[in-house]
């Protein structure tokens, strides 16, 4: 295991970025020189200079404990269960969230795409998946993707693979995680040949289209996070609601 300093870390991380140090500087308002010498080592950054700096680069909570911890400082942000007593307020309202998305299905995933919770209009979906994918963690890329789960249900299973993929894409591009690169590698890698999959009349979003019992059910979705979030917990869920394209999917669910 290499262990870095924290001026490393921060130089990695402005290159993921794709920023110079000058541009980093400015909008820390610092000098670039002082930017030059915290990633050199030259300079000690205190734990204020390290979370100004990790603003700037968007730098998840996460990796700013990991960052502040380098430096030799204690980790500033909690990471708790979703179910802590600090954290009522924030788990009241995503559930409030789920319920009134009801009749359509909407659930919570964290970073790795494990779901946390879900409504009800959820649950009869389930019923398609082989039991061994509802064991803990439920992974929702594998629950989509797997054949032994809802991907033999999904007609236009190509595109979706694609949306996956480019959303796992961007995720591991704004910072590295080994077990999402792992899941990538195994559900949503290219094939060889790959089709590109049918083409949907979609004007705004590209719709999920299921076939169940042989009727079609097209359904786009959206991705919901809290905007300020100080624990890493909050900061690394998503509430995705799934919505009716049309009228006939509209139906499936409230008849």
């Amino acid at each position: 295991m290499i262990v870095y300093a924290v001026g490393e870390l921060l130089r990695q991380w402005r290159k993921r970025r794709g920023i110079s140090q000058l541009d980093l500087a400015i909008a820390a308002d610092v000098s670039a020189r002082h930017v030059s010498l915290v990633e050199t080592g030259k300079s000690t950054p205190s734990a204020d200079m390290i979370l100004r700096l990790a603003d700037q680069l968007h730098v998840p909570l996460r990796d700013r404990n990991q960052l502040l911890l380098a430096a030799g400082f204690a980790p500033r942000y909690a990471q708790r269960p979703l179910d802590d007593i600090a954290l009522s307020g924030a788990l009241d309202a995503v559930r409030r969230v789920l319920r009134a998305h009801e009749p359509y299905p909407a659930l919570v995933f964290d970073r790795r795409w494990n779901i946390v919770l879900t409504n009800s209009a959820v649950d009869p979906f389930f019923a398609y998946v082989a039991p061994d994918l509802l064991r803990p963690p439920v992974n929702l890329i594998r629950l989509g993707l797997d054949p032994r789960g809802l991907a033999r249900l999904v007609v236009n299973l190509a595109d979706v693979r694609a949306v996956f993929r480019s959303r796992i894409s961007r995720q591991l591009a704004a910072g590295p995680d080994a077990e999402l690169a792992a899941l990538y590698h195994e559900l949503l890698a290219p094939l060889p040949e790959e089709p590109t999959g049918q083409r949907v009349d979609a004007d705004v979003v590209l719709p999920m289209i299921l076939r169940i019992n042989g009727r079609e059910l097209r359904l786009f979705s959206t991705i919901t996070t809290f905007g300020t979030p100080t624990d890493i917990t909050i900061e690394e869920i998503a509430v995705e609601s799934y919505y009716p394209a049309d009228a006939q999917s509209a139906a499936y669910f409230t008849t």
